[in-house]
């Protein structure tokens, strides 16, 4: 029978409670058990796909083309596996189906409620998940904190499971903030106490106990938690700060959690197999060459808005023995002046043009492109980094004055990059853009086969816009040219012949990079950076 984990957070949202789901489910899978996650967020929007990324973080895309909340990419790269839409179940979701039911007449006769309704949705969607996968144990991490009125029919449903699975059959795992004070240098533990006492109320009482904290706590701080959380003090872990947080499940494991967990949910214990990922962990905190990388965007102040590019870097790296060093480049600052491009990335190795939406910090952009062009410092472009690096040749090597993305001028003379013909008449938002794992043909020959060693290769995609076609002759005429064509027959990957690293993609390789396994692209991009 499959067993879910539940994983609930207290006092304050942005906890880690992502990484400890997938620090625990990469622990379970090291014993040898098939592990999967879901992760519940409890806003009405349907998707994260119509957010600002300061709203919540990046989007993360998986490969059939859901938009789902960034903990989905965690899981990922933790479990090596590639997830689905439905492992992101959010309120937006759940109650159009319920609400569609209604007007179906699945409900006939009968008053539509939370409960059993709402709840019955919901648990129905996590043994959805865990029968498609077929996993033995299912991960179900809860978004938000305990007590906040959107969440309540998601605790509800998870306290209704355990009644139904039983206690060996499902496990509820808290995880609270314990804070030091800068002043004395004590941890405490009220926030959590309060945290215990909402849970109870709702009917839930936690099984383990996570605390996250700077740095690690000390026995009596642990025997507190005990206490107050009621539990054992051997059910009581700390999680702290650790760079790369891929070292987490190390941590977790040195206190014992495995064995716990196989303990309460009668599983037959085997010592996780962590051998190839502590060796990638130590190669990461052991590389003494450094490279820095201008991050060029805008949305620059919340950096988890690009936080699979940041993690695809490690990953790289650590394989190369080398440490990214990221200088974040806010693009409305350079296209205001309050930056200027010199200082912006005349010191760095290399730079990223991140992606993104709409006019703002688009003109900043360009400037850094021509800025490094010129400069022939490697540069990679993702999405619209792309497409305004072919903005910016059209306009300083072309002479196209004026040429734009209609994204950002709809009546520019020069369309050189325009909306994708599927998106035409194209009125809703939400889930409507191209998206998913979507195959691009490599052209032999080029950067992009250096890449990749193959002719065919799946990324995947989140865009409206396109490299038009028509200007295709005149932009490879001067030397950037098509490395990589979608299977509708618009560019997807573009390069500058006579450089090292000038390469930009339609696509976003961060969404399938690994720990184990980077992406080729950051890869390559790296080598150039550091002079491999």
């Amino acid at each position: 029978m499959t067993k879910y984990i539940f994983v609930t957070g207290g006092v304050l949202s942005g906890l880690g409670k992502g990484i400890t789901t997938a620090s625990i489910g990469l622990l379970l899978k090291g014993m040898g058990y098939s592990v999967t996650a879901i992760k519940i967020d409890p806003y009405v929007n349907v998707d994260a796909g119509t957010m600002n990324p300061y709203m919540h973080g990046e989007v993360f895309v998986t490969e059939d083309g859901g938009e789902t909340d960034l903990d989905i990419g965690h899981y990922e790269r933790f479990l090596g596996t590639n997830l689905s839409r439905d492992h992101n179940i959010t309120t937006g979701k759940v109650y159009m189906e319920v609400i569609t039911k209604e007007r179906r007449g699945d409900y006939l006769g009968q008053t539509v409620q939370i409960i059993p309704h709402v709840t019955d949705e919901i648990k129905s969607r996590i043994r959805d998940v865990a029968e498609r996968s077929s996993a033995d144990i299912v991960l179900v991490e809860v978004g938000g904190t305990v007590g906040d009125i959107e969440g309540l029919p998601f605790l509800e449903a998870a306290r209704q499971m355990r009644l139904e699975e039983g206690s060996a059959g499902a496990l509820f795992i808290h995880v609270v903030l314990v804070p030091k004070l800068s002043t004395t240098g004590e941890f405490k533990t009220k926030p959590a106490q309060h945290s215990f006492q909402e849970l109870r109320r709702i009917g839930i009482q936690p099984d383990i106990i996570v605390a996250r904290s700077e740095s690690p706590i000390n026995p009596s701080v642990k025997g507190k938690l005990a206490l107050f959380g009621n539990v054992a003090t051997d059910e009581v872990f700390n999680s702290y700060d650790v760079d790369p947080v891929y070292e987490v499940p190390k941590v977790l494991k040195e206190q014992g959690i495995d064995r716990v967990l196989a303990r309460k949910l009668s599983l037959e214990y085997r010592e996780p197999d962590l051998g190839r990922w502590m060796e990638f962990v130590e190669r990461y905190k052991n590389s003494s060459r450094t490279v820095e990388i201008a991050m060029v965007g805008k949305y620059t102040a919340l950096k988890d808005s690009y936080l699979s590019i940041i993690e695809a870097l490690k990953h790289a790296g650590a394989h190369l023995h080398v440490k990214p060093v990221l200088k974040w480049i806010e693009a409305t600052d350079v296209e205001l002046g309050k930056l200027s491009v010199k200082e912006s990335v005349e010191s760095v190795n290399a730079a990223v043009i991140l992606p993104g939406f709409g006019a703002r910090g688009a003109e900043g952009k360009i400037s850094i492109i021509k800025y490094l062009r010129e400069l022939e410092k490697p540069v990679l472009g993702i999405c619209f980094g792309l497409q305004l690096m072919v903005v910016e040749f059209a306009r300083n090597v072309l002479g196209l004055q004026g040429a734009n993305t209609t994204e950002v001028d709809p009546n520019t003379p020069y369309p050189v990059i325009d909306l994708l013909e599927m998106q035409r008449g194209v009125v809703v938002k939400g889930g409507s853009m191209r998206l998913g794992a979507l195959p691009i043909k490599v052209l032999r020959g080029t950067l992009a086969y250096r890449i990749y060693g193959a002719d065919i290769v799946y990324e995947r995609h989140r865009h409206r816009y396109q490299v038009n076609p028509a200007y295709i002759d005149k932009f490879e005429s001067a030397g950037l040219r098509v490395s990589g064509v979608s299977h509708e027959g618009f560019p997807e990957m573009m390069e500058l012949i006579d450089m090292k690293f000038y390469f930009g993609t339609q696509a976003h390789p961060e969404y399938k990079s690994r720990p184990l396994n980077p992406s080729p692209v950051f890869m390559e991009f790296l080598r150039a950076a550091s002079g491999s």
